[in-house]
């Protein structure tokens, strides 16, 4: 599935997705990710932190890849430990509301964002608990090798 609703978007605003409040999709919880077809570039970032400071940066550089490659790039963030309050509904981190709307943002141009089971489980998180942004997979690590194996490069900001 390409994203000519991304490349319109980013070359309207010229922007690098810093804080579009866009209405967010119901996405389905699923137990891994995928795409409908394979672009030229693929990344995986690691989310690994609740650091405020740190979270931006994968953010922009998710955004800027956007800007960049627009329909020619899959972009997934992989978030578990600390990482994984990014996309808690209540994090028990403090993650700002500009952030929430930037990963809302970000899937409504075709940025998945993986939670990772295993730490959900250690906070007591179900799919309740998350945002509608969030795909779970059982282990964060594995979702990343996964990705890896299927020719995503990783990216540890």
């Amino acid at each position: 599935m390409k994203f000519t609703k991304r490349r319109q978007f980013l070359s309207l605003l010229g922007i690098g997705l810093g804080g579009a409040g866009l209405s967010s999709k119901a996405n389905a919880h699923h137990s891994e990710t995928h795409f409908d077809d394979k672009s030229l570039h693929r990344l995986v970032y690691q989310c690994n932190r609740a650091d405020h400071e740190y979270i931006d940066h994968v953010l922009f550089s998710c955004g800027e890849m956007l800007r960049k490659y627009g329909d020619d790039i899959e972009l997934v963030v992989a978030a578990f430990g600390p990482g994984l309050n990014l996309l808690g509904k209540r994090p028990k981190r403090a993650i700002s509301p500009m952030q929430q709307q930037r990963v809302q943002s970000l899937n409504e141009y075709g940025v998945k964002f993986q939670a990772c089971g295993n730490t959900m489980k250690s906070l007591n998180w179900t799919e309740k608990d998350l945002i509608d942004a969030a795909v779970i997979v059982p282990i964060g690590v594995d979702g990343i090798m996964k990705l890896q194996e299927q020719g995503f490069s990783y990216i540890s900001l």
